[in-house]
């Protein structure tokens, strides 16, 4: 899904995929109790939450319990390399999970089979979420998923070297051209400090089409338009980066690093990545860095990528399952376990959990914002 934004806005995630966000103080309950008063199992698989972050997933189900201890979790977690083959398995096998995980990129995929629980009238007070994230789960006028999370891709800039380069700091009305002016004069530090990553991959490519206003497909989406002017442009610009300017290191050039590796090396201007990013900068970086709205060419696009849990149609028990995945995608409780575990960002409104993205940071402080 890509989302074009709003030309003012500040980089946190629910600025940069819609213009505004209203901060609501909601009740942390995103959910009804389950009207039983018996004890229910609700089955739960999911990959988002497969490793380290699977602490900090059982301590949002350990909450869930205090205010539902009438419903016990068994929570399977799986690899993202290996989930999707299982689930599939699963629902054709009339096996799946009560509550399951899907990321946006698949959701249609199952809605369109008729194999999800409408949600809408089961998950509680909706208005805690941001909005965005909630309609991009609703299908026909169905909700048939809740958001648990959701990301964006900013860019992310090393304020030291760009005080050293004497280089103005990035602004929302920047364009390409003034990402490379400062590219530049940062590449022109030394021999091995460069002044921009961004990968050069079709999913990059594509986001860079659309800020350079062009598109792979036709308006109805019938047709391939991949030799637009504007597409062909945008591919130039962006090998040129390499071959030309040499402000992004090539491959051999990288001798193997990664791009985040070399950006906490201090030896990278800037970098174009998601906001997943941010915990692993804010524990490894030794110098000042901050994040801006990442620049397009002739207008602003950016990706949206969002994971979300969805109730299993064929579920004997819809209403507690419901409970479970609404209050791990849209409770207070959860959100703040979330945000403490550095586990992407939830997809909510609440100010006191998400105030910590107004927070400045530089080298030797936790939190990584603007």
């Amino acid at each position: 899904m890509m989302m074009k934004v709003a030309k003012r806005c500040i980089w946190w995630v629910s600025a940069m995929v819609c213009a505004s966000v209203l901060l609501s103080g909601c009740s942390s309950n995103t959910a009804e109790k389950p009207a039983s008063g018996e004890n229910v199992t609700i089955r739960l698989d999911q990959f988002s939450g497969n490793g380290e972050s699977e602490e900090a997933l059982k301590k949002m189900i350990e909450k869930f319990n205090e205010q539902h201890p009438d419903v016990t979790v068994e929570l399977q977690s799986f690899g993202y390399d290996d989930y999707f083959t299982q689930l599939q398995s699963k629902v054709v096998g009339g096996s799946a999970a009560d509550v399951f995980e899907l990321n946006f990129e698949n959701f249609v995929a199952y809605a369109s089979e008729d194999v999800l629980l409408d949600v809408g009238g089961l998950m509680g007070d909706s208005s805690g979420f941001n909005q965005t994230a909630l309609k991009a789960f609703q299908y026909k006028g169905k909700q048939l998923g809740i958001p648990n999370s959701f990301s964006n891709v900013v860019l992310i800039y090393n304020k030291d070297l760009f005080d050293k380069a004497g280089a103005a700091y990035p602004t929302d009305d920047w364009t390409w051209a003034e990402m490379l002016e400062a590219a530049k004069k940062v590449r022109a530090l030394s021999q091995d400090t460069y002044g921009l990553y961004r990968p050069i991959s079709f999913h990059e490519f594509y986001k860079g089409v659309k800020q350079n206003g062009g598109n792979l497909l036709s308006e109805d989406g019938k047709k391939f338009t991949v030799n637009l002017p504007q597409n062909v442009e945008t591919l130039e610009i962006m090998s040129g980066w390499v071959k030309d300017s040499n402000i992004m290191p090539s491959d051999a050039q990288m001798g193997g690093m990664g791009d985040w590796d070399l950006f906490k090396s201090g030896r990278l201007g800037m970098i174009i990545t998601g906001i997943w990013a941010f915990g692993d900068f804010a524990d490894n970086c030794n110098f000042a860095w901050d994040v801006a709205m990442e620049p397009g060419n002739t207008t602003k696009a950016t990706h949206f990528f969002s994971n979300a849990y969805v109730v299993n149609k064929e579920t004997a028990n819809p209403e507690a399952a419901a409970a479970l995945a609404a209050f791990l995608s849209g409770s207070k409780e959860a959100a703040q376990i979330r945000v403490d575990s550095s586990w992407e960002l939830p997809p909510v409104t609440y100010s006191d959990v998400l105030g910590f993205l107004f927070k400045s940071h530089s080298a030797g402080e936790s939190g990584s914002c603007i």
